[in-house]
């Protein structure tokens, strides 16, 4: 753990808040982690929206409107490969978050930005399945507002929400 002794039980005496990982690394982080995702997404809407056939129509009413072309639905095609990089981006996010996250205590994107997330019990990464629930706990930092997300340019232990939940801290490596 960088030098840091492990974590008392949570609610014990913090370590100094500059032992503790920025918020901006963690941001950074993020955005790391979410490339990925973001161009799965971008394939899969892009071929979806892309191959979507489309019927137009002249105008025989007398009016001379001209020609009237309505989108009518997405191909299949389309539908396949958004469902495919769908699950793709599931996929990834599951073994980057869960899997590696879980076992390492870094996701890529905190390999890159060089901190971890560990038990502030044990000091050690948290596992898969808690790694998981931790993403969902997540939701709870975005459902006020997102102010559980900003919680780490004030607390302590620059914990969000979603880690008081799961008592974790980020560390550097």
């Amino acid at each position: 753990m960088a030098g840091y002794p492990p974590q008392p039980a949570a609610g014990g005496p913090a370590l100094p808040k500059e032992a503790y990982t920025p918020w901006l690394t963690r941001v950074f982080a993020w955005l790391i982690d979410f490339i990925p995702v973001a161009i799965l997404e971008g394939i899969g809407y892009g071929l979806l929206f892309g191959t979507q056939s489309t019927d137009c129509y002249t105008d025989t009413s007398g009016y001379d409107l001209g020609e009237f072309c309505t989108t009518t639905g997405s191909s299949t095609l389309g539908m396949s490969a958004f469902i495919i990089t769908w699950l793709l981006s599931i996929a990834y996010i599951v073994w980057n978050y869960g899997y590696r996250q879980g076992t390492t205590g870094s996701s890529i994107g905190k390999t890159i930005m060089k901190f971890k997330v560990v038990s502030e019990k044990t000091g050690q990464p948290i596992g898969f399945g808690m790694s998981i629930v931790r993403q969902l706990a997540h939701i709870i930092d975005g459902a006020i507002c997102y102010i559980g997300y900003l919680f780490p340019l004030w607390d302590a232990k620059r914990q969000t929400i979603a880690d008081k939940i799961m008592t974790t801290i980020c560390l550097p490596l």
